[in-house]
């Protein structure tokens, strides 16, 4: 079960750094490559540069990575935390109009050798090279992986309305996306023993950061092998994580949707007399009400959106049970999925899609930006998804299964660069 431990942060000098909100940056599997250069543009000492960095064809980027990591600590543009704690952090934003806060806390997680921790996408090889090389280099986790848990002892909202309500947060920032972040600290011995005790008995499910859980996971099994002996204590046999449990009030999942670019013309109506023989077909022309539509629908059944040749379309499944024929080896949790649906009933028999090719297929969580690339040019379809509910990622998980990639947005996204997990060993 979850084992957690505070540790002495990194974190950025604020008397050097005024105005934190110039130095962070969100995970780095969410930003483009224009977030991409707008963060490197805005601070010389934003983390993308250390998370991200950019270099010369000749250059190697990793290498670029740990040597600004280590000038900003040599000139304590990072500095190092006196005390252990545990980093209780809250995140307040709007969504459709409602306010909504979501509470968690920065720890570090175990990374234990019996499966205890679960991940619910699939992962790809690529991604995982490209991070293993540039822990190495930093010999840190600069970005929390985001976990949840049930917390049915009601750890976090029991530590919050003790501790921390009534306390003014070390860091305090607003975003471009006008999510206002919070952070504490939480150094008393006593309530950190409590915190790791209660949470002893949690199974963790992985939201965010499937590629660089793995990604510790093998750097601690290659240095194990390198070590011969270890106590399992050493910082390595941990990774640095945010927790926040399933409360809906404040768990908000958004959905990926698809932008597909065929290689051949279709015409709509072809396209519409293959689509009639698994779903039931309406045209809606209002865009609010398509969505309004789509999003009341996917309480009760399986539906999915369509936007082609300036016409947006609502797909009902007609029947279940055509799920049991074509995706015939998977559980029901996996293919009851709306993205399974999308992915091998439409992307994948009827439009002949590698699901893998990412020159033909494309993901944002952003509808509107899929709508208007559509109009912008020809031969692409749009594809909309309800959100995946948090008892299907957790069904899915349990079972040993992976939804495909790209199939849950979390937001807001936890900022990097509000509290790092340096090692401390002297690793190789």
């Amino acid at each position: 079960m979850a084992q957690i431990k505070p540790f002495k942060a990194v974190i950025y000098n604020q008397d050097k750094i005024k105005d934190l909100s110039k130095v962070v940056c969100p995970p780095y599997d969410v930003i483009s490559p224009e977030r991409q250069q707008y963060f490197h543009d805005l601070h010389p000492n934003n983390l993308i540069h250390v998370l991200l960095p950019k270099a010369a064809p000749q250059e190697d980027k990793y290498r670029i990575a740990g040597s600004y990591f280590k000038d900003w600590l040599k000139n304590r543009i990072l500095i190092p935390e006196d005390k252990e704690a545990i980093y209780f952090y809250s995140q307040q934003y709007n969504l459709k109009g409602e306010k909504r806060t979501r509470l968690g806390f920065i720890a570090r997680l175990y990374l234990e050798e019996k499966k205890s921790t679960f991940g619910h996408e699939h992962t790809h090889q690529e991604a995982k090279e490209d991070r293993l090389k540039l822990l190495k280099k930093v010999k840190a986790n600069l970005s929390p992986v985001f976990v949840i848990f049930s917390d049915k002892k009601r750890i976090i909202q029991s530590i919050y309305q003790k501790y921390i309500k009534e306390n003014k947060p070390f860091v305090e920032i607003t975003d471009d996306e006008k999510v206002t972040h919070k952070l504490w600290r939480i150094d008393s011995p006593e309530i950190l023993r409590d915190m790791e005790n209660k949470m002893s008995g949690e199974s963790i499910f992985i939201a965010d950061g499937h590629h660089r859980y793995e990604v510790a996971c093998a750097w601690r099994d290659e240095i194990k092998k390198k070590m011969g002996s270890y106590t399992g204590k050493e910082s390595f046999n941990y990774l640095l994580a945010y927790f926040t449990n399933t409360d809906p009030r404040g768990l908000t999942i958004l959905p990926i949707h698809r932008l597909v670019k065929l290689s051949y013309p279709i015409d709509p109506s072809s396209l519409i007399d293959k689509l009639i023989e698994f779903f039931a077909i309406e045209e809606v022309k209002d865009r609010s009400r398509f969505f309004f539509l789509m999003e009341k629908a996917g309480k009760t059944e399986h539906i999915l959106g369509m936007y082609h040749n300036k016409r947006y379309s609502l797909l009902r499944l007609k029947n279940v049970k055509i799920l049991d024929k074509i995706i015939n080896d998977k559980p029901q949790d996996y293919r009851s999925l709306d993205v399974c649906i999308l992915n091998y009933i439409i992307l994948k028999d009827i439009l002949g899609l590698d699901l893998n090719n990412k020159e033909q297929i494309a993901f944002s969580p952003h509808a509107q930006e899929l709508i208007e690339k559509t109009d912008s040019q020809n031969g692409l379809i749009a594809f909309f998804l309800n959100p995946v509910k948090i008892q299907q990622i957790i069904s899915v998980a349990l079972s040993g299964n992976k939804m495909p990639p790209k199939s849950t947005y979390f937001y807001p996204k936890v900022l990097s660069g509000l509290a790092i997990s340096r090692h401390e060993e002297p690793l190789t």
